[in-house]
């Protein structure tokens, strides 16, 4: 089993390009493009911000060129991409962007988050709008399992993809090789928010072509390192050996490197490396 991570924690601290060359030191197979900085979006005014990031220039594709040669020379690739969210009508252009910059890195899967509160069928408008521009690029798109917060009982609540059975209405209502599924471990282990990651992988089965991989309490959203905190990964990797997953492991315990100065990040990325290999070989020593 192949072992991936997101970039982006790292490249807050390090920059894209270091990030990438520390995951390869790491012992990581590949990486998962972050695109957040594509676009900055102001939570408490609703807004977006410009960017005076690569992504946001005119010069968006050779920087994505830039990435997948330097994970080339390291012996790396990228495997998948996490377009910028929350996915309104306003950002669309960036989420074809996202869908661009994914296949000139060499990524097969596009992340994009359906919008919390919106039916399977409104989602699906979005992705299959998507959808003919991403297969003119090779690339597939996945959505994701979310989740809301209930303030009066202190957990998550319900949002788009967050039960096996929302996940399911979602990618029927699509209804194409090219749309998959992204199950985020630790979101679908959060109290009040879904059914559960062992049974969610068991419903999805063969749709199920990515992973978001990082654990919680079992209440908040924490994207710490696997093994730190309460979910058992082991009644998850044998769902996931159940149904034969061929995908990567990837990580997003992008809350982990938070800890770390600029000087220890490689530290902090090689801690990374070594949880997703236990993951791995867990996997590997699973029988059926």
């Amino acid at each position: 089993m192949k072992i991936s991570t997101e970039i982006g924690s790292a490249a807050h601290l390090i920059g894209e390009e270091r990030a990438i060359e520390s995951l390869a030191k790491a012992g990581f197979d590949a990486w998962d493009f972050s695109m957040f900085d594509m676009c900055r979006y102001d939570w408490s005014r609703k807004v977006f911000l410009p960017s005076d990031h690569p992504l946001a220039s005119t010069d968006y594709l050779k920087f994505a060129r830039k990435l997948k040669q330097i994970g080339l020379d390291n012996g790396i690739v990228c495997n998948q991409s996490h377009a910028p969210f929350p996915s309104s009508v306003a950002i669309r252009p960036f989420l074809k962007r996202a869908i661009e910059c994914t296949a000139e890195a060499g990524g097969k899967i596009c992340i994009i988050h359906p919008e919390n509160d919106r039916s399977a069928e409104e989602n699906a408008e979005m992705y299959l709008e998507l959808l003919p521009f991403a297969k003119e690029c090779g690339v597939k798109i996945a959505t994701e399992n979310m989740w809301n917060w209930d303030n009066e009982k202190g957990e998550a609540c319900f949002a788009a993809c967050a039960t096996s059975e929302s996940f399911l209405e979602h990618l029927h209502a699509v209804d194409d090789p090219s749309f998959v599924a992204c199950l985020d471990l630790g979101h679908a282990e959060m109290k009040g928010a879904g059914s559960g990651a062992a049974a969610m992988i068991r419903a999805l089965g063969s749709k199920l072509e990515a992973l978001h991989i990082h654990d919680n309490d079992r209440i908040h959203d924490s994207h710490h390192l696997p093994f730190s905190m309460k979910i058992d990964f082991g009644e998850i990797v044998s769902a996931l050996k159940e149904i034969g997953y061929g995908g990567y492991f990837t990580l997003e315990a992008d809350a982990y490197l938070k800890k770390y100065a600029k000087d220890d990040v490689c530290k902090g990325v090689k801690k990374m490396a070594e949880s997703a290999k236990r993951l791995a070989a867990m996997f590997e020593k699973e029988s059926l």
